[in-house]
């Protein structure tokens, strides 16, 4: 059994199950978010749901032309140049929106936790509305080179880019930007996030929820362990280039690369599962959100109540 098979077979059925969980738990985060008053009026919570809308998107669009193309060898951006442009323009742009909002959640917990008043003050929803206009408009212009740089081989009849320069860049901007940067960031202020609850005898007075806390630092957690070896295997490739490979090689880091980057899929689907681990209010919002139906057909407790007529008490029930 060789490792091409191997990899195919794994896209296929490891990326199906990603591709179902992933918009299941997106969709609930989604609706959680977006529902319910408290987490509504939280910035934190409004970039988790800002991800979780792009993270749909980023899923179904990445991994259902990858099942395809592993399982029957429909791959349109073989044939179309369009949407080969497309779909690297949107995997782009959709990717640094989804992790610099997971930033955005760790850096606004710690400004939430922090005993300066002023560094409180910056944790407000308005503000937020105004940094995720400006993140994804950063999205969109930064990558726009992929329309124009990325075309058919008209040799290998792949998806590629025809810039050398702007390849290096890609490959430097990957390893920096959408892997090393995000993981330091997420690691120093969900340290720093950490600490304060420590040092912050009065949490409540400044209004930090510790569960929402909780939820954050555990998003930290889910991007450590699913970026990283992105990093660590773009890093590989560049320190690589130009070094001569047998086809033994070739093949085994075809492979290693397709298993990592099946990883990283997981933080684009996990986030709802890591908060339902963490957080018993999200758990209880979602069972009250998903399972409304069980609430309904509740039959509500007899209350018992006291009619008082002169020096006579006669009880009296009554249904809520």
């Amino acid at each position: 059994m060789s490792l091409l098979y191997i990899s195919q077979q794994v896209t296929i059925y490891l990326g199906f199950f990603l591709l179902v969980v992933g918009v299941i738990g997106n969709g609930i985060n989604i609706l959680v978010f977006s529902s319910v008053r408290t987490y509504r009026k939280s910035p934190c919570t409004f970039y988790f749901l800002i991800a979780s809308i792009i993270n749909v998107i980023y899923i179904i669009i990445n991994l259902i032309s990858r099942i395809v193309s592993a399982g029957y060898g429909i791959d349109l951006t073989r044939t179309s140049s369009t949407w080969c442009r497309t779909r690297q323009y949107l995997i782009g742009v959709f990717s640094l929106i989804s992790i610099t909002c997971s930033c955005l959640a760790t850096i606004d917990q710690f400004l939430l936790t922090s005993r300066n008043a002023y560094l409180r003050s910056l944790s407000n929803i308005i503000l937020a509305h105004r940094i995720v206009l400006i993140v994804v408009i950063v999205g969109c212009i930064h990558t726009i080179p992929c329309l124009i740089f990325f075309d058919i081989s008209p040799v290998t009849k792949t998806c590629v880019n025809i810039n050398a320069v702007y390849n290096y860049y890609v490959i430097v901007y990957v390893l920096t930007v959408t892997c090393m940067i995000p993981v330091i960031i997420m690691i120093i202020f969900g340290y720093l996030t950490y600490r304060n609850i420590h040092l912050t005898k009065v949490l409540a007075q400044q209004q930090a929820d510790r569960q929402l806390i909780r939820m954050t630092l555990i998003e930290v957690v889910l991007v450590v362990f699913t970026i990283t070896p992105y990093g660590i295997n773009n890093a590989y490739s560049l320190a690589s280039v130009g070094v001569a490979k047998n086809a033994d090689r070739l093949m085994s880091e075809y492979f290693a690369s397709t298993m990592i980057s099946l990883l990283t899929y997981f933080y684009y689907a996990g986030s709802c599962y890591m908060f339902f681990i963490s957080s018993s209010r999200f758990r209880r919002t979602v069972r009250e959100k998903v399972f409304f139906w069980q609430r309904s057909n509740q039959v509500q407790p007899l209350q018992q109540v006291t009619l008082t007529v002169g020096i006579t008490t006669f009880p009296n029930k009554i249904n809520n």
